[in-house]
C-alpha cells in the first residue's frame, strides 16, 4: 500500500509557483499548466470524430474541458484519474466556461507543483479531530467506549484518517476530507438522534466513525488522489470490516472486554451497508433501524456537498458567467440551479 502523507500542507490563498489557477480563468484566454485530470472519457462527435471529455483540476477548483480531436492512441496514453500537462483556451459556453484543449500529455508533477494541484480542507485537522473525540467521549456503553478507545489509540490510524480525503472526485475530496465529513455525520446524528429515541446512540455515532475508516486504505493520496492496490481490490467497505474485527480481537486480548453478543455484526453491518444499494456499492441493503439512518445520514452529507459545491462554491471564480443552471451533475444526474432562492 502506497504511504500517505501524515501532516496535510497549511492552506493558503497564495501560490506557490507563477501559475494561474482555475478560480481565476476568464472566458477567451490562453492557459497552460500542470492540472488533476479527472473522469476522462472519449466521446464521439456528430461526425463520428473520437474527443476528449474530462475534468481539469487545481487546488482552487475544476472546470469541464473538450479537446475536439484527439487521437485514440493519444487518449490511450492519458490518466483516467492522474496528471497532465494541458494547453488550450477558455470558452464561455451556455452561461459557464469550459476549456477547450490544444495539446494535452501525460506528466508528472514536482513537490512543488503538486502543492498547487491538492485540495486541502479549510478547516484545521487538529480543531476538527478535538471536535470529534469530544463527540465520542459522550458513547455511555463501557464496551462500545473502550472498543472507539482502542480505534483512538492507534496513533498511524488517527494520523491517517485526519489527512485522507473522503473520495477521490465526488464529495469532500481533498485532504482532511474524510476526518470533515464524519465530523459532520456525528454533529448531525448528534443533532437529530433525539428525535428517534428508540435507536441507539452509541451504535450509531460508533457507526458513523468507523464508516469511512477504510478509506485511509483503499486511497493514496501522497502523489495525488488514487486507489491503492488494496482499494482496488478489496475497498474501504470489506476492510473497514476486516478492521472492526481485528480491533475487537485486540480489545479482548489486550483487556479481556468482549463485545455484546450482537454488537460486531450490527457494527460491520452498518460499514459494508452505508452505500444502502447493490448499485452503489453496498455488500447488503442496511437491516437494521441504526444502519438505515447512518446511510441516510452519509447519503444526506455526500448529497449536499455535491450540490452546494457545483451550485454556490464558497469561492467565488472568475469562471462564473452567470448562467441559471450548471453543467448536468453526473453524480446527481441533473443539471443546478445557481441562483440564490432569495437573493
Amino acid at each position: 500500500m502506497t504511504t500517505a502523507m501524515t501532516t496535510p500542507p497549511t492552506p493558503t490563498t497564495s501560490p506557490t509557483t507563477d501559475r494561474k489557477f482555475i478560480a481565476d480563468f476568464a472566458p477567451n484566454e490562453r492557459f497552460e499548466g500542470i492540472f488533476t485530470i479527472c473522469n476522462a472519457q472519449l466521446g464521439t462527435t456528430r461526425n463520428g470524430k473520437p474527443y476528449l471529455r474530462c475534468l481539469l483540476r487545481d487546488r482552487t477548483g475544476e472546470l469541464p474541458a473538450r479537446m475536439w480531436s484527439i487521437p485514440e492512441e493519444v487518449f490511450a496514453a492519458l490518466p483516467a484519474n492522474g496528471f497532465v500537462e494541458a494547453h488550450g483556451e477558455t470558452q464561455p459556453y451556455q452561461g459557464e466556461l469550459q476549456l477547450i484543449l490544444h495539446r494535452i500529455a501525460r506528466t508528472e508533477p514536482t513537490d512543488e507543483q503538486l502543492r498547487d494541484l491538492l485540495p486541502t480542507s479549510e478547516r484545521d485537522p487538529a480543531e476538527m479531530f478535538a471536535e470529534l473525540v469530544a463527540l465520542l467521549n459522550t458513547i455511555e456503553h463501557p464496551a462500545m467506549k473502550a472498543l472507539c478507545r482502542i480505534y483512538l489509540d492507534d496513533e498511524m490510524l488517527m494520523s491517517q484518517f485526519r489527512v485522507a480525503p473522503a473520495a477521490m472526485m465526488l464529495h469532500h475530496a481533498y485532504l482532511g476530507g474524510l476526518l470533515e465529513h464524519t465530523l459532520n455525520l456525528c454533529n448531525v446524528a448528534n443533532a437529530t438522534l433525539p428525535f428517534y429515541p428508540r435507536l441507539s446512540r452509541d451504535i450509531v455515532l460508533m457507526g458513523l466513525f468507523l464508516h469511512d475508516l477504510g478509506k485511509t486504505r483503499e486511497l493514496q493520496y501522497d502523489q495525488g488522489f488514487g486507489y491503492t492496490d488494496r482499494g482496488q481490490l478489496i475497498g474501504h467497505l470489506v476492510d473497514g470490516a476486516i478492521m472492526l474485527h481485528d480491533k475487537a480481537q485486540t480489545l479482548m486480548r489486550e483487556q479481556g472486554i468482549r463485545l455484546p453478543r450482537h454488537a460486531l455484526t450490527v457494527l460491520q453491518h452498518i460499514i459494508i451497508s452505508h452505500h444502502t444499494k447493490p448499485e452503489f456499492g453496498a455488500a447488503k441493503i442496511p437491516s437494521t433501524p441504526e444502519a438505515v439512518f447512518v446511510g441516510m445520514l452519509d447519503d444526506l452529507d455526500a448529497k449536499t456537498f455535491i450540490s452546494l459545491n457545483a451550485a454556490r462554491p464558497e469561492r467565488s471564480n472568475k469562471s462564473d458567467l452567470g448562467g441559471a443552471f450548471t453543467e448536468k451533475n453526473w453524480a446527481l444526474g441533473t443539471k443546478l440551479f445557481r441562483p440564490e432562492p432569495l437573493g
